[in-house]
């Protein structure tokens, strides 16, 4: 079975919270590294993950551009937080909050990037669920994905904004 071919179940799950995801990808995002808590909760073999794109456990509620977001922040070389929702290979679902770091040679270049995923609290989920709804909807409003990711991304910075900080420290004050 393809990852395009499975359908989310609604299905929450969850790891232990004294838990971390971890994985580590190329700078193209294939997979080189996940440890056992990303085998357990996603539900794939490791040889099933090694080599094959990080959006492989994309779920579909999941907006384009906070993966927009994510990408060029990394690919500045800058480190990024983020609350992801994931799909197992069941098409059951669980949330993290990520931290990804660039992998950075001697000479500065990136050679991959590094991930740790946390149990979120809560009321993190239930916030994020809500304004992921808010931004999906917007991007599928729109028939061009490009014009609709963009207006998304838009109500994404107007959220940290009108908080009064960076999406940086957004991530933090929910």
């Amino acid at each position: 079975m393809k990852p395009s071919d499975i359908r989310p179940t609604g299905r929450e799950v969850y790891f232990p919270a004294d838990d971390v995801i971890v994985s580590k990808t190329d700078p193209q995002g294939r997979i080189t590294y996940v440890n056992r808590t990303f085998i357990t909760i996603s539900g794939y073999v490791e040889s099933e993950l090694l080599g094959e794109p990080h959006n492989v456990i994309r779920h579909p509620d999941m907006p384009r551009c906070v993966f927009r977001l994510l990408w060029e922040t990394i690919q500045a070389k800058r480190e990024i937080f983020a609350f992801v929702k994931n799909m197992t290979k069941s098409g059951d679902h669980y949330w993290v909050l990520a931290h990804v770091t660039p992998t950075l040679d001697a000479s500065q270049s990136v050679l991959g990037f590094h991930s740790n995923r946390r149990v979120p609290e809560r009321k993190q989920v239930a916030l994020f669920s809500d304004l992921y709804a808010k931004l999906l909807a917007e991007e599928r409003r729109h028939t061009d994905w490009r014009v609709g990711m963009a207006e998304a991304a838009k109500i994404l910075a107007n959220a940290s904004a009108s908080a009064g900080v960076s999406y940086e420290q957004f991530m933090f004050t929910v």
